[in-house]
């Protein structure tokens, strides 16, 4: 049996981080499977317990320089947002006086009061904000070489550090000192992870949100007594009080009264459901109008919301195909660029005078750039940019963040997404393959069609479902259900007899009624040839008719089918538009099939059905189209959402096709499916402009370090923008209409 896991880690700060600890996961024996999202700061494993556990797991993060953080996520939140505020403020307390002491310096090359008191100043200043504030930094720095990986930090403090130490080695050698310029860094990069916290945090609030749409508090009677008790000692077969207004606690059944309920947090449905004894209602949801009350069948982690919120956790956790290739490159890229400091420190001693030129150049229209800086300090000066342009944070928060956003706005309307990869794979579907009863059909037979011969509507469904009331048919049940719409007040009935495959019979009045087919009617003597041709109609567009009899006369016909839900048809359509073709597999006879398939636009059907023929017609459409999905509700879709490409369950259905599948439709429209597509193709399309984004500003940025074209200062500052930008772009992603 495989166990699953998903450990907090701290102390991750680029993506070079969340690969090391990726990377001593794998190695554990037994564990099958392991990602580290950077933007969420989780690890997900998949381990066998009989080879591995939670303490080797443990051990496996802490020998890779990082730790597993024991916090509640909120509070986890706040606090690593809090501190990242601090420290900015403390960082620019110290970084703001350097600044306005190098003005002089810079504009009038006059250092105040004197040269030395000048340079000591920038170092004392300097030592506060990289060694007290920005500490963590170097510690990150020196756990991550002595575990034999190297992430961000290291980056940023063989930058700083190199500029620090110019300051000192300045009063020995001839070279410019970068001392004040070295905070600077700091100053920015804190400043940065700050904007990075609050923007991640932004990222993923659809979590917190799930987090506080719970209850806090219950009143359950017990003793015969009310009493109000934290939702943690709710128990299963609690009688709950939920008076209106209210939110309902946990999952329960309606025992006691009739109400309305907002499903919107699960469904994204806005309009209220009616609730009545005996229907089931969610946990977290907010009865209206009636004061019920409801028996506790799921707590804690059962509940739905607690299932929504760990599929959501899931989701955000796993990857996409493409985040492969970002992770190949990012695993390598903190060594390489280091590889190219040390080729830069020694590309400006050897070919000076080639570099000398492009300096000169340059220096007509970039200020900070000073061609008569001596050799070292040219060195220095395009070392320590090309170390802090080149820190891979944007490429590591560029797919988990669009990720994050995705799925929380997809859980916002009532489409889960259990799995990363069907994000990026929904966006290239071809085909849609629908089972009928309940996915494009609601899946509970309705009264569609009452036909009266010489009697009233009322009148002819009055006699019907008198009969019908002593049935347990399905049909039956449609048939006393429209009556009791219809406020109709039943007959008592004597004689009910059920003739199997024909229909019933009963007294009312002392008159014989008939309910039944063709064959009943034939068998009793009554001719049906005249009514042939509107039976004939009727069962032409799926619908089951049955012949309604009164003292040996036929008095109607009252037609019953699985109606389509309300946008079926509107759905099928734009997903044509959408360029998607569709297909419909069922179990029902070709008759049925051909009429649904008519009625909604289904490009092409499958009638007489088995399930394990569902699955041989989902590969044949793969072989001639490609990607595949599935949308289904019952057991017997399981399989065949298994084999597709992406399973989308429809949350009314049964809970195995739920678990089979890769994305869930709570609310059960097909219009969801639309929605899915949309958010789909609007993730992806932000993760690759992150990616770009990300790729490009290496690309471009690291020559121009190199040549000694960048400052420090100017290429930290890009750096922060360059993560911030990644992480703002992804938010966008909540803009997009779907």
């Amino acid at each position: 049996m495989i166990k699953i896991e998903t450990m907090k880690i701290g102390g991750m700060t680029c993506a070079s981080c969340s690969a090391s600890v990726e990377k001593a996961l794998k190695k554990v024996d037994g564990v099958s499977f392991a990602n580290v999202n950077l933007a969420t700061e989780k690890a997900t494993v998949k381990f066998d317990p009989d080879q591995a556990n939670y303490n080797q797991l443990l051990e496996a993060v802490h020998n890779s320089g990082y730790e597993v953080v024991e916090e509640q996520e909120k509070d986890k939140e706040l606090t690593a947002y809090d501190q990242a505020r601090k420290k900015m403020i403390g960082a620019w307390l110290f970084t703001i006086p350097i600044a306005l002491w190098m003005i002089p310096e810079m504009f009038f090359n006059r250092m105040f009061p004197s040269e030395t008191v000048f340079h000591l100043g920038m170092i004392f200043l300097a030592i506060p904000v990289l060694f007290i504030i920005g500490r963590k930094t170097y510690i990150s720095a020196f756990r991550s070489i002595t575990h034999g990986s190297a992430n961000m930090d290291v980056l940023i403090a063989l930058g700083t550090g190199a500029a620090f130490f110019t300051g000192l080695l300045r009063f020995f050698l001839p070279i410019a000192s970068f001392a004040g310029v070295s905070a600077m860094i700091m100053s920015f990069h804190l400043t940065g992870r700050y904007i990075e916290s609050k923007a991640k945090g932004k990222a993923s609030q659809a979590i917190r949100k799930l987090l506080e749409l719970g209850a806090k508090t219950a009143i359950v009677i017990r003793s015969n007594s009310e009493l109000e008790i934290p939702i943690e000692e709710v128990i299963i077969g609690d009688i709950m009080l939920i008076k209106p207004g209210s939110k309902i606690p946990t999952d329960g059944e309606i025992i006691v009264g009739k109400t309305t309920i907002d499903e919107s947090m699960a469904t994204g449905e806005s309009m209220p459901i009616k609730k009545r004894i005996g229907d089931k209602v969610i946990g977290a949801t907010i009865n209206q109008s009636g004061l019920i009350k409801v028996k506790a069948t799921k707590i804690g982690k059962d509940t739905f919301l607690s299932q929504i919120i760990k599929m959501v956790e899931e989701t955000q956790g796993s990857k996409v195909p493409i985040q492969e290739f970002a992770d190949k490159v990012t695993g390598i890229f903190v060594p390489v660029v280091i590889l190219l400091a040390i080729l830069t420190f020694i590309s400006w001693l050897v070919f000076n005078q080639q570099l000398q030129q492009v300096v000169i150049w340059a220096s007509n229209f970039l200020p900070w750039v000073n061609p008569e800086l001596s050799v070292i300090t040219q060195a220095v000066f395009a070392t320590v940019a090309v170390l802090v342009i080149a820190c891979p944070c944007a490429l590591g928060l560029a797919t988990p963040t669009a990720l994050m956003v995705g799925s929380g706005m997809g859980a916002q309307r009532g489409i889960l997404i259990r799995k990363g990869e069907a994000i990026q794979t929904m966006k290239q579907v071809k085909v849609i393959v629908f089972d009928k009863t309940g996915t494009i059909t609601k899946g509970k037979p309705e009264v569609t069609d009452i036909i009266p011969f010489n009697i009233s509507k009322n009148a002819l469904l009055q006699y019907a479902a008198s009969i019908e009331a002593g049935s347990e048919h399905p049909l039956a049940s449609a048939i006393v259900e429209k009556a009791k719409i219809e406020k109709l007040e039943l007959f008592p009935v004597e004689d009910f007899q059920a003739n199997s495959g024909k229909g019933i019979s009963g007294k009312i009045q002392d008159k014989f009624i008939l309910i039944g087919n063709r064959k009943m009617f034939t068998e009793e003597e009554i001719n049906t040839n005249k009514i042939e041709e509107k039976i004939k109609f009727l069962e032409d567009q799926a619908k089951t008719v049955m012949i309604i009899g009164y003292d040996n006369k036929i008095i109607g016909l009252i037609a019953v089918a699985d109606s389509l839900k309300d946008d079926s048809i509107s759905a099928i359509s734009k997903m044509h538009k959408m360029g998607v073709q569709t297909v419909m597999l069922t179990g029902d006879n070709e008759i049925t099939a051909n009429a649904i398939a008519k009625k909604v636009g289904i490009d092409y059907f499958v009638s007489d059905i088995l399930p394990e023929r569902k699955v041989a017609e989902i590969i044949k459409l793969q072989d001639k189209f490609g990607i595949v999905a599935m949308v289904g509700d019952g057991i017997n879709d399981a399989p065949a959402l298994k084999q597709a490409n992406i399973g989308i369950a429809i949350g009314t259905g049964t809970d195995i096709a739920i678990e089979s599948a890769d994305i869930t439709l709570i609310l059960g429209n097909l219009s969801a499916v639309i929605t899915a597509i949309k958010l789909s193709r609007a993730t992806f399309k932000k993760i690759k402009q992150n990616l770009f984004w990300a790729f490009a500003y290496n690309i471009i940025s690291i020559p121009i370090a190199l040549l000694g074209l960048l400052h420090p200062i100017i290429a930290e500052i890009a750096m922060a923008i360059s993560s911030i930008t990644v992480v703002t772009n992804a938010n966008l992603l909540r803009k997009v209409k779907l």
